[in-house]
């Protein structure tokens, strides 16, 4: 099989052939439809993530088929359309593993950082974190969900988005994007914030009711003005000084929640946080039940990202371009 490879830190990633892997006990061998690209697969040719194995298949965002089962999988059939997502596996028996929330387990493992991942014809995955696709779902458009989607979708519920609250979401890019349409169809009233006027247009097609453009307007004032401020701010940007900027956009007893960030320190002002009781919380992607969630949610709404299919030989070039902040969307490695 044919698979991009990721062979070390500010390395070019290598197309090679290998060959096709068996499933062994527990295991499923999916045939790749398609694979997005997400910044972490960028990140981690940038030497961000200490604990990643190398050489290595990168890409997280997988669907495709069932190819064959290994020993001992059950409630899985070949030809069954499923997803593969940023988690691999995890211990099963500490008490995170046990009561859902595998992607808190100490032990987890990462695709496409530590185990092999999407950018290949087939990805070997474990069974119980095989995610089975709703009907008529398209894998393509669909593959971002299993990251993006994931995140943004879990962020939301997870700081208390729902029907009548105020949710803003600064970014409007991968993840950004799917959080305004889920926080709109979660019955919320969505702002967005935004570094130019530009992005006006796109953030009320997606369902933005506000939106605030950085380099014209103080966002937090913006916010503030907003019946009061936001019940939530997502960050989607990968700038820890946006999510610092808007902290005092929200409401009393609001949350900011971080979806994107980067490797620098956090600074926070604390008064405004004791004296409105303010609460930070971060979003690591989401459990397989999480998915599940995810997925039934984007069919019964009908949200799916705008996508660019791209083919395994162009995954190299369009990585460097999101590097240099020319991707142009989002891109999906399909096969």
């Amino acid at each position: 099989m044919r698979a991009a490879l990721a062979t070390g830190v500010d390395t070019p990633l290598s197309l090679i052939e290998r060959e096709t892997p068996e499933p062994g006990p527990g295991e499923v061998l999916v045939k790749v439809t398609a694979c997005g690209l997400c910044f972490t697969d960028l990140n981690l040719l940038r030497g961000h993530y200490p604990f990643a194995r190398f050489p290595v298949v990168p890409g997280h965002e997988i669907t495709g088929t069932v190819a064959a089962l290994g020993s001992g999988v059950t409630g899985l059939s070949a030809g069954d359309a499923v997803g593969g997502q940023f988690l691999y596996d995890s211990c099963g028996h500490c008490g995170y593993c046990v009561s859902g929330d595998q992607i808190l387990c100490p032990a987890k493992r990462v695709t496409g950082i530590v185990a092999d991942g999407g950018y290949a014809e087939y990805a070997l995955l474990k069974a119980g974190y095989v995610t089975p696709l709703p009907a008529g779902l398209d894998p393509v458009a669909a593959a971002p969900l299993m990251c993006a989607g994931l995140t943004a979708f879990n962020g939301l519920r997870r700081a208390g988005a729902g029907p009548g609250s105020r949710v803003a979401v600064i970014g409007s890019g991968g993840i950004g994007a799917l959080a305004v349409r889920y926080a709109a169809a979660m019955g919320a009233r969505v702002a967005v914030i935004g570094r130019s006027a530009g992005g006006e247009a796109t953030a009320r097609e997606l369902g933005a009711e506000l939106y605030v453009a950085t380099r014209d307007t103080d966002p937090a004032a913006a916010l503030r003005a907003w019946d009061g401020g936001a019940n939530v701010i997502l960050n989607a940007a990968p700038s820890n000084e946006a999510a610092s900027a808007v902290l005092t956009g929200l409401a009393p007893d609001g949350t900011l929640v971080l979806c994107g960030y980067d490797n620098t320190p956090l600074t926070l002002a604390a008064q405004p946080m004791v004296l409105n009781r303010l609460h930070v919380m971060a979003s690591p992607s989401g459990s397989p039940h999480d998915l599940r969630d995810t997925l039934a949610f984007s069919a019964q709404h009908d949200i799916l990202p705008q996508v660019t299919p791209i083919t395994l030989d162009e995954a190299p070039a369009a990585l460097e371009a999101m590097g240099g902040g020319s991707g142009g969307g989002r891109r999906v490695i399909t096969f």
